[in-house]
This record gives C-alpha cells, sequence and structure tokens, in this order.
C-alpha cells in the first residue's frame, strides 16, 4: 500500500486473527513508526538474490535441527542454521519442526524454498542470478540474541560475500 509516497507492509495481514493479536502484545507500547520499505538499488534483471527459509531444512549430510531440547523446554527454539546449495533437491534434505506439517516440503522443497522456480528465472534473464548459497534457519526463535549471534550474522555475511543484493524469505 502506499502511504506518502512511502511503501508499507503490514506484516500482520495473513495471520489468523488471534495469532495477530496475541504476537502484537509484544510490540512495545512506546513504539512509533512503521518498519521502512527499502527499494532495490538495481533491476530486477541484474539483482542477485538469496532464499532464506524458517522451515528447518537441512541436508542430509547435516545435523538436524534440535527438536527434542525444545520438547524439554518449549520456549527455546535451535537458534543454528543450514546452508543449502544452490542445486539442492528434495532427495538431498529432512525437515525438522515441530511447528509445521513437513510432508509437503519433503514432496516438493519448491513449495517451501523454491530453489527451481528462482533457477528458471535466472535461466530466462527475469532475475539476475540466484546465490550460490540459500539458507535454512528453525523458525522458532523466541527473544533469542543467540539467534543473532549464531545464525543472522553469519548469514549475512555469506551474502555479502556472494554479492547479494536481495533476499526472499519463506516463514514456515
Amino acid at each position: 500500500m502506499m502511504d506518502d509516497g512511502q511503501h508499507t507492509c503490514d506484516g500482520f495481514r495473513f495471520l489468523p486473527p488471534s495469532l495477530a493479536a496475541w504476537m502484537q502484545t509484544y510490540i512495545p507500547e512506546d513504539f512509533v513508526g512503521e518498519i521502512p520499505w527499502t527499494p532495490l538499488s538495481k533491476p530486477i534483471e541484474q539483482t542477485t538474490f538469496a532464499l532464506v527459509t524458517s522451515a528447518g531444512i537441512s541436508l542430509t549430510s547435516d545435523p538436524p535441527f534440535d527438536m527434542e531440547r525444545e520438547q524439554r523446554e518449549p520456549t527455546w527454539g535451535d537458534p543454528t542454521f543450514r546452508k543449502l546449495p544452490k542445486g539442492t533437491t528434495g532427495s538431498d534434505i529432512s525437515v525438522n519442526h515441530l511447528h509445521i506439517n513437513c510432508s509437503p516440503i519433503c514432496e516438493d522443497i519448491n513449495v517451501i524454498l523454491p530453489l527451481a522456480r528462482m533457477a528458471e528465472l535466472e535461466a530466462e534473464g527475469a532475475i539476475g542470478r540466484l546465490a550460490p548459497t540459500a539458507y535454512s534457519f528453525y523458525g522458532f526463535q523466541w527473544d533469542s540474541d543467540a539467534f543473532i549471534e549464531t545464525a543472522i550474522a553469519p548469514m549475512g555475511d555469506t551474502m555479502a560475500e556472494e554479492g547479494v543484493d536481495a533476499v526472499v524469505l519463506t516463514p514456515a
């Protein structure tokens, strides 16, 4: 939507009303303003995209996300992340997440991490390129500074090294 020449995004629009209301109780009352919209700095046909999902996807060769600890400590979520190479397919992955139905992802990784669809857009010239690395983390992170340090910062560093201009986040 447009607002005085600024773009804004309603992050609660597609949530069930009760969940949105509950989540909004955690936004400080003294918060003023909106999260800014940042336009692309170059045409989409020249933009390098990275894919990031909160679906708990890992390569079968990597350790799975730690769901056992969360079962013991319900407010804890594994703060690590996994790198997924650009050519990753469904046969290369496992999905470990207590809060989502993992079956559709196991059937077709592209329902949550559209690697093949983005590769098609790259081949067609619709986007500049897909970065060599996609990322997955465990989407239940409740007020976790460890998550920022152990996942977000290293993902950002790798994205900078790979020349990423924009990120497509697919929340699970």
